[in-house]
């Protein structure tokens, strides 16, 4: 007997790699509003804790996480949404999971123009944070 582990790969991996740098932003894009250790980071992320550590020298060293805490020994961590090449690859991030999701779903994420005697309301199609 087989045993089967489900994986889902977010919009952003199909579309811009499933790499372990990929992984990392696409977990702190998705729960920007939390911090983590980054054993959680790793564990969360689908990478390896040896990866992370790699990785996490350049996102500590260009500020794209901060250090928001100490739990015991471990170090929490979470995405600087104040950096600007943070605040520009989110909007990158999102704009690629928005054109999957049209693409995939027909769903149009901006409203039509107004026409008249027919209103569009515009149709949320990610958890993005405005």
């Amino acid at each position: 007997q087989a045993s089967f582990a489900i994986s889902m790969v977010s919009a952003f991996l199909k579309t811009e790699g499933n790499t372990t740098k990929n992984r990392i932003w696409d977990f702190l894009m998705v729960y920007s509003d939390f911090d983590y250790s980054m054993r959680e980071i790793a564990k969360f992320s689908n990478v390896s804790y040896t990866a992370l550590k790699k990785i996490w020298k350049e996102f500590v060293q260009r500020k794209i996480v901060v250090k928001t805490r100490n739990v015991g020994n471990a170090k929490l961590y979470k995405l600087n949404t104040r950096n600007p090449i943070v605040k520009r690859f989110k909007d990158y991030y999102w704009a690629v999971v928005e054109a999957v999701v049209e693409k995939e779903l027909g769903i149009k994420s901006k409203p039509e123009p107004y026409k008249e005697g027919y209103k569009s309301v515009p149709l949320a199609v990610s958890a993005r944070n405005n």
